[in-house]
């Protein structure tokens, strides 16, 4: 998706956002500040965004990509606008008829009639 003519790119994000380069040297990938480092464009090169926090608003977080060519003249710009989005699995781990976030029953069972914990029906049919 690079632009013709572009040998390398640099990355700036918000702090809300971690991103990651990943290339044949760096299989791990390596973190990006959050601005001011210049990598070679080569071919296989990804970019690994993450959030590690849900969003307080839409579109509160941003990537922006910058392509430059040989002399170091920016060529152009792409841009993401990012919305972390939390997703927690809540139960009634006590039994209480209370569901609770963060009940201290939620990391353990126990069987029995003064048990605790969750049960978790899946359905594996087709429909």
């Amino acid at each position: 998706a690079a632009p013709a003519g572009a040998v390398s790119f640099g990355v700036k994000h918000t702090e809300g956002v971690s991103v990651d380069v990943v290339s044949r040297e760096h299989a791990e990938g390596l973190s990006v500040p959050c601005s001011g480092t210049r990598w070679p464009l080569q071919e296989g090169t990804v970019l690994r965004l993450s959030m590690s926090r849900a969003s307080s608003e839409v579109n509160d977080n941003k990537v922006t990509v910058s392509f430059y060519a040989e002399e170091g003249k920016p060529i152009n710009q792409a841009g993401v606008f990012l919305t972390g989005i939390g997703i927690s699995l809540d139960v009634d781990a006590d039994q209480d008829g209370v569901v609770e976030r963060n009940s201290p029953n939620k990391a353990s069972w126990t069987w029995g009639p003064e048990g605790h914990g969750a049960i978790l029906l899946v359905s594996c049919d087709r429909d």
